[in-house]
């Protein structure tokens, strides 16, 4: 039993080890490593899809690091290395990509399907408004007399 918790305590303590053992990049100045911790959240891994590179421990947000690293230390612009990136994996890497034909759906859509919920809900409560009026103005003889002679009692018990 004791081997086991053994086992099990040095498992985690060499997986704590690896996970600190990532990205120890040396920048040639703080704002290089600014630029990089942007681009590195502002891309969203592969992978994972709902995590920026910078959080993931894919092996592809690892391998995305190093190419902005790379990048960076070509000189290679935020743009630059923005557009590689699309290019390579499309505009779903990017957790705001731009506003294009290809995009447009993505930025309008939600508004668009709010928009058409409140139009659908008007609809639906007009419609019952007016099956409501409607019902009230179609009284049968028997219920116009029977609805007259309960007035009648309310009047007279006033």
């Amino acid at each position: 039993m004791r081997r086991w918790l053994a086992a099990a305590v040095l498992g985690m303590s060499l997986a704590g080890v690896a996970k600190a053992a990532i990205d120890t990049y040396q920048f040639r100045d703080e704002a290089e490593r600014e630029r990089y911790q942007q681009l590195t959240k502002e891309l969203r891994c592969p992978k994972c899809q709902n995590q920026d590179i910078a959080d993931s421990n894919a092996p592809i947000a690892a391998d995305l690091r190093r190419e902005i690293f790379r990048m960076l230390g070509e000189g290679q612009s935020n743009q630059q290395i923005i557009d590689f990136m699309v290019d390579r994996y499309g505009d779903f890497v990017r957790y705001k990509p731009a506003l294009s034909g290809r995009t447009w759906l993505l930025w309008f859509g939600p508004g668009i399907l709010l928009a058409g919920g409140f139009v659908v809900l008007a609809v639906i409560v007009r419609r019952r408004r007016a099956t409501a009026v409607q019902g009230a103005d179609e009284l049968s003889a028997e219920e116009r007399e029977r609805l007259a002679k309960l007035l009648e009692k309310e009047q007279t018990h006033d």
